[in-house]
């Protein structure tokens, strides 16, 4: 068809003709538009040979709520149990603003740098609103995500309590089945509930910094008997003194508490993320803590705890899981909800007849 611009009378206006069916780049190809879906075994034998796209789908596959999946990855975690705890797991929780993940890239590229095979399991806060997560700590971790020998995952919390994700306990057996050494669990920060993250980790290291305010603050009874140890961050330029300063209260606070189970009086270390001093003495006092705690029995003890505590949250969630998709159950929790907004019955009596209701429908 002739552009109408093309006429004489439109001068120095024209219109070229279009190129029509342009040939294929290459006329052979063809494309998926899907992935090819794998067996539990796939993920298995990929997960032992170290491919980390299959391992970080596997790890999707785990923290998936879909029933199916779910039938896989449980299939998937029960191939690389006989695999896994050959590693050194570390749980990092601190205030927000104490610089976590600056300082697990600075300790991370140091271990890579080191020989070490190392996973970072970095939780992020989901929102209680829109139920999403930013999940924006790989990216604030250049140096480190540059590092061949090095897998960092982040994942949501999804309205987990204790500082980590749903499936954090999971990920760690699909990481230890994959070769990974040294494993670095970065907590939300949340602050003095991080008991679920202390209950999956060897060692513990509170993070704390200074020079934000009422030093009291980070002497937090709960979370300080729970740390193997306590590194002062941004411990550089003018806060130098200040951190030091903090160290010598966190010392004195130390000392007030009872002895730890492990037989293990906690270091306060400082150190800087920026310029990496310090950054080897935290190290430093993980490998004597592990080496002290296998010394004297705890650390085998303190796993077996550890198994012990997530049998029963396991139980835990599947009785919770079993009750809320129990489709009879709906019901009656609609018309309970009902009851109690119109002050019918207590809130304490109405769950008192659900879990009835639901025990003689068994």
């Amino acid at each position: 068809m002739e552009h109408p611009e093309n006429d004489k009378k439109y001068k120095g206006l024209t219109v070229n003709q279009g190129v029509q069916n342009l040939p294929s780049v290459n006329p052979y190809a063809t494309f998926r538009r899907c992935k090819r879906s794998l067996s539990a075994e796939d993920y298995f034998h990929g997960i032992r040979n170290g491919d980390i796209s299959i391992l970080g789908q596997a790890v999707t596959l785990v923290e998936s709520n879909l029933p199916s999946d779910q039938v896989i990855a449980q299939k998937v975690i029960e191939l690389c149990l006989p695999f896994a705890g050959n590693s050194i797991r570390v749980g990092i929780t601190g205030v927000p603003g104490a610089g976590k993940s600056t300082f697990i890239e600075a300790l991370g590229t140091e271990l890579c740098q080191a020989g070490k095979h190392l996973a970072v399991l970095a939780i992020d806060p989901s929102s209680e609103k829109s139920k999403g997560s930013i999940l924006g700590d790989k990216t604030r971790m250049n140096e480190l995500s540059t590092q061949t020998n090095a897998f960092i995952r982040p994942s949501p919390s999804a309205g987990s309590l204790g500082g980590v994700a749903r499936k954090t306990r999971e990920t760690i057996v699909l990481c230890e089945a994959a070769g990974f050494d040294t494993i670095l669990i970065e907590t939300v920060g949340v602050g003095q509930s991080e008991t679920a993250a202390h209950s999956m980790v060897d060692y513990f290291l509170l993070l704390q910094v200074t020079g934000t305010g009422d030093e009291l603050q980070g002497i937090k009874r709960g979370i300080m008997e729970m740390a193997d140890g306590i590194a002062i961050n941004k411990c550089d330029g003018n806060n130098i003194e200040r951190a030091r300063a903090a160290r010598v209260s966190f010392k004195n606070a130390l000392m007030l508490f009872p002895p730890s189970e492990s037989g293990w009086t906690p270091e306060v270390i400082c150190c800087s993320s920026i310029d990496h001093s310090g950054v080897q003495d935290v190290w430093k006092n993980i490998e004597d803590y592990i080496a002290f705690t296998k010394k004297n029995g705890y650390f085998e003890h303190h796993r077996t705890e550890q198994s012990k505590y997530w049998m029963y949250e396991t139980i835990n969630a599947a009785l919770l899981n079993g009750f809320y998709q129990n489709t009879d159950m709906e019901k009656l929790i609609e018309k309970a909800e009902k009851q109690v907004l119109n002050n019918e019955i207590s809130s304490f009596i109405a769950a008192h007849n659900l879990l009835d209701a639901y025990n003689k429908k068994k």
